[in-house]
Formats: C-alpha cells, sequence, structure tokens
C-alpha cells in the first residue's frame, strides 16, 4: 500500500510540473505578426520633419540639350531645403517640401524657390513587410512642384538609413518640370527643367512606428500544437492512472482511516495586469477581477506579495519608461490594498521599458507574484 501511495504522490508531482512549465512557456511565448498589416496609428504619430542642403540645376524654356542639367555648371547653384510630413501607413506619407536656392541661367543669378507636395512610398515595407528596425529604406516618391511661378510635378527617389529610432540620414535625387504657360505637361523639351540633389537628416516625432497585427493563422496553429501537446501528455497520464488503479485492484482491500487538513493556498505563478499604452489605468474592468482572487488568496497566508511594473521600451526615453512603469505597480498596489492586503506585505518596483514580449502592447504590464 505504502507504494501504492508513493507511486500516486509521484504522478501528482509529474502533473504539477508540467503545469508549471506549460505556464512558464505562455509567459514568454513570442505571439506570430502579419508583417504586411498593422494597427491605425493615431494623427500625432509617425510625424516628421526634415533638413538637409544639395544642389540644383535647371534649363530654362527652350533649351534642348539633357545634359546641361549635370554637366554644365552655368544651370546651377546649393542650396538648401526643408520639409515636414506624416507616415499614414508604413508604405504610404505625405510631405510638404521647400528647395532654397540662389539659381542660375546661362552664369546669371536667379533668385529660384522651389516649393513641392508629395506622396512618398516606402518600397521596402512595401515588398519586404514592415520592420520599425530596418537600417535601409528605398522611398520614390511624386508631386506637385511650383518653381518661380510656375506649376510643374516633380518625380524621384529617396536612400534613407535609419540611425536611432528617432533620426535617420537620406541622400534624394529629384526631377523638376515646370510650364509657365499653364498647359498641361507632355514629356518633351518645351518646359522648364530642374534636378536637385540633396542630403540632410530626419528627425520623427512623437510615437514613432506602427504596431504590428498578429497573425492569427499562425496563432492558431501554434495554439493547435500546444492543445495536441497537453493532449498527448493528459493521454500518458491517464495511461498512469489506469495502470495505477489496476494495481489498486490486485491489492487486498483495507480500512485506512485519513485526515483531510485543509490549508489555504495562493498562487505561485506570476499573474499579469495589461495597460493602455502612455497610461498607468488599468486597461479593462475585468483586470480588476482577477486581482480580487490574488487578494482572497493572499489575505489566508504570510506571504509577501511581490508587484513589479513595467514599459514597452519601443515609446517613450529610459526616464519616462521607469517613471510610468512605477506608477503601474502603484495603482496595482493601492487596488490590492482596498481589497484587504496589507500595503506591508508588498514588494513595490518598477522595471522601466522592456522589449522582452512581442507585441509591444504585451510589455504594457505589472506582473504580481504571491510567495
Amino acid at each position: 500500500m505504502r507504494k501504492l501511495m508513493l507511486a500516486l504522490a509521484v504522478a501528482g508531482m509529474s502533473v504539477g510540473s508540467m503545469a508549471q512549465q506549460t505556464m512558464e512557456t505562455v509567459e514568454i511565448m513570442e505571439v506570430p505578426v502579419d508583417a504586411y498589416r498593422v494597427s491605425t496609428n493615431k494623427f500625432w504619430s509617425n510625424w516628421f520633419v526634415s533638413a538637409g542642403g544639395g544642389f540644383t540645376s535647371g534649363i530654362r524654356h527652350g533649351d534642348k540639350n539633357w545634359s546641361d542639367l549635370f554637366f554644365n555648371e552655368n544651370y546651377g547653384r546649393w542650396g538648401f531645403d526643408v520639409a515636414v510630413g506624416k507616415w499614414f501607413t508604413p508604405g504610404l506619407a505625405l510631405r510638404l517640401k521647400f528647395n532654397g536656392l540662389d539659381g542660375a541661367y546661362k552664369g546669371k543669378s536667379m533668385d529660384q524657390r522651389v516649393y513641392r507636395a508629395e506622396a512618398m512610398f516606402n518600397a521596402s515595407n512595401m515588398f519586404y513587410g514592415y520592420s520599425d528596425t530596418r537600417v535601409w529604406n528605398v522611398i520614390p516618391f511624386a508631386g506637385m512642384a511650383f518653381i518661380g511661378g510656375n506649376s510643374g510635378m516633380d518625380i524621384g527617389v529617396q536612400s534613407n538609413w535609419r540611425l536611432t529610432q528617432r533620426l535617420s540620414f537620406y541622400l534624394e535625387a529629384a526631377l523638376f518640370m515646370a510650364d509657365r504657360h499653364g498647359k498641361m505637361l507632355k514629356f518633351n523639351d518645351s518646359y522648364n527643367r530642374y534636378m536637385n540633389f540633396s542630403a540632410g537628416i530626419t528627425f520623427n516625432l512623437g510615437n514613432t512606428g506602427f504596431q504590428p497585427v498578429p497573425d492569427m493563422s499562425e496563432v492558431m496553429a501554434l495554439n493547435m500544437a500546444q492543445l495536441d501537446a497537453l493532449n498527448e501528455a493528459l493521454a500518458e497520464q491517464q495511461e498512469q492512472n489506469a495502470q495505477l488503479q489496476t494495481q489498486l485492484a490486485q491489492k487486498p482491500r483495507e480500512v485506512v482511516k485519513t485526515q483531510t487538513v485543509y490549508q489555504a493556498t495562493t498562487p505561485s505563478v506570476p499573474q499579469s495586469v495589461f495597460f493602455n499604452i502612455d497610461s498607468s489605468v488599468m486597461a479593462s474592468p475585468k483586470e480588476s477581477v482577477n486581482l480580487q482572487a490574488i487578494a482572497d488568496a493572499a489575505k489566508q497566508s504570510d506571504a509577501k506579495v511581490h508587484i513589479t511594473g513595467y514599459a514597452d521600451s519601443a515609446t517613450g526615453d529610459a526616464a519616462y519608461n521607469q517613471t510610468l512603469s512605477l506608477k503601474r505597480a502603484e495603482t496595482v498596489a493601492a487596488a490590492l490594498e482596498k481589497m484587504g492586503v496589507s500595503r506591508d506585505r508588498m514588494v513595490i518596483e518598477g522595471k522601466g521599458g522592456v522589449d522582452t514580449l512581442n507585441p509591444d502592447s504585451y510589455n504594457r504590464r505589472v506582473i504580481i507574484t504571491v510567495q
């Protein structure tokens, strides 16, 4: 009989160990995302400003030689440019740009100002999927241009190198075509032509980047794989139970007096409470329901309640994220205190911004451990 009870105890420990390992796997699981789909960004997100300088060369109405755009010093001058714009999706942006330059025509100085309204297309994100850490992006653009009082159009391409989350360096080439008579532009030699080469720095404003959408097909496949593994483990346990029942049936029956002792236990598996971006208010009312269960269990023991707050490192700087993570932990601590948990038993800390989970929204949380 003792051997049978020992076997049952070992089986119970195996099930407990398997459950703990499963919970740990869920804790660090990376959620698959769709590289070609993102959540809609807010209006003040993903704005940018650019500043730089370069060389602009032009040919006046009636001149025929296109090579003068590149090789004739009598047609060009150095100048500067500034721009402001916004990325609405990872592949589409709109910007306004100004080229200020002291132009030239056949050696004579001319005051040329170019105002541009353009649509930009990030070909790297469109063809290879969105990535907020990609170092090099190729960005064609096209739009309207107003040059010295003449309307026209422009096309070009930008090569952009990411330096930091907010800073990037660009090289850009653009071709302007303008008709001083307001006629429909055609690709011939009857209008003014300008070529601009520039380089500069782009600075991203506000919240940067986009939130990828979970790839539901991959998530379902992952869940099915986990379910299969759990079913397999359950089948093994059922087989072991059947073997134990067979052994028990073969033993002579004994009358055993037992005394059942009920002891309050506290959850040892970490529990998470989630928050919205840039907020120290719990994301939904159901979080309070989960906290109540933790509070009820904690009040039945003298274990410490460890409350650790986090923020996502993709937004905000390190100092701000440290403050925000501590505020989130204090929010949870205050809720538990109202539910009857003594603050003397709480260990409260903020860990700042982290990027351990994907997507970033999973990092905006507080982890509670009772032990």
